[in-house]
């Protein structure tokens, strides 16, 4: 099959589009089509690298851990999937090396559920790795409630947008940092935005003077230490950027895959309380400008690598 692999660290010129062998299918997974796979930052971090006290590189790489596509094999063990069956994922194990940067992926189950009915390849490829990072800091780590008040930073970005969303179908107040340019974009998902360019503390506190209850991190660094003064009494800090949160009495979190939860943010998009805005499209050929494009930074919503199969 055809894939995208790298087999040193390195900048986007080391991604190499070629011949690689085909995924063999283990007892709980099921080989994958894929149709598409996004770019996250975590994708570009691990290519460079920076991830590699956390995870062993088997090289050559295949990166990519979001996907959506179709069943074509089910495993011995699998009763969750069907040939045929439309799926999306986060397909991460514990190294680096079988990515979805690929004409084909096994995945374990307990990385999928089934794409949501009334969006395309592309988008639902853009759901996985950024929907669970906002579901599982707003549910698991910053418990967010009706009522409440929450600043996302970085709110047009892939889980800045997704958060934003979430937070308001739980009912919450939500205040989302952008560049000027993004506020409108805000305003539609349901967010009072803030330029972080401009006095951010002030931006906050004229609408929310008492603090916010929750903030979500997606930046790190300075903007992670001017957040902590923009709590609330008793308000809950999380970074998914900067494992300096922990000093200032937040939490770090990593994503994992969750089958159950990633259920629920298909339910989400097909209620349309949830949905992915794809700003770039690549075909896996050009998978190294989809990453350059990503490490640029600023973009509104997901970038997203597509497969052609001709149809």
């Amino acid at each position: 099959m055809k894939a995208i692999t790298y087999r040193s660290y390195g900048g986007p010129e080391v991604l190499e589009y070629g011949d690689v062998a085909d995924p063999k299918v283990g007892p709980d997974s099921v080989l994958v089509k894929v149709r598409a796979a996004a770019v996250n930052p975590v994708d570009w971090k691990a290519r460079e690298g920076r991830l590699d006290s956390a995870f062993d590189a088997v090289f050559p790489v295949v990166p990519g851990w979001d996907v959506s596509g179709v069943v074509t094999q089910p495993g011995a063990s699998v009763t969750e999937f069907a040939v045929g069956d439309e799926v999306v994922g986060y397909v991460r194990e514990d190294m680096l090396s079988r990515g979805t940067f690929a004409e084909y992926v096994a995945a374990p189950v307990r990385t999928l559920a089934r794409k949501p009915r009334n969006i395309g390849f592309e988008e639902a490829a853009g759901l996985p790795l950024t929907g669970l990072t906002a579901y599982q800091a707003l549910t698991r780590a910053l418990r967010v409630q009706e009522g409440e008040v929450v600043l996302v930073h970085a709110a047009a970005g892939g889980v800045g947008s997704a958060a934003v969303q979430i937070a308001r179908h739980f009912g919450a107040r939500v205040i989302g940092t952008a560049s000027a340019g993004n506020h409108d974009y805000l305003r539609e998902l349901g967010a009072e935005p803030v330029d972080y360019r401009e006095d951010l503390a002030e931006g906050v506190r004229q609408l929310a003077s008492g603090g916010v209850d929750a903030i979500l991190d997606t930046v790190g660094g300075d903007t992670l230490r001017r957040s902590e003064h923009l709590l609330a009494p008793d308000g809950r800090l999380v970074s998914v950027a900067d494992h300096e949160v922990v000093s200032l009495g937040g939490r770090y979190l990593f994503v994992r895959p969750d089958a159950e939860d990633l259920r629920r943010l298909s339910e989400l998009v097909e209620h349309e309380e949830l949905r992915v805005h794809v700003a770039e499209t690549f075909p896996l050929p050009e998978a190294a400008e989809a990453h350059r494009r990503s490490q640029e930074g600023h973009t509104r919503g997901k970038i997203v690598v597509t497969v052609d199969w001709g149809d």
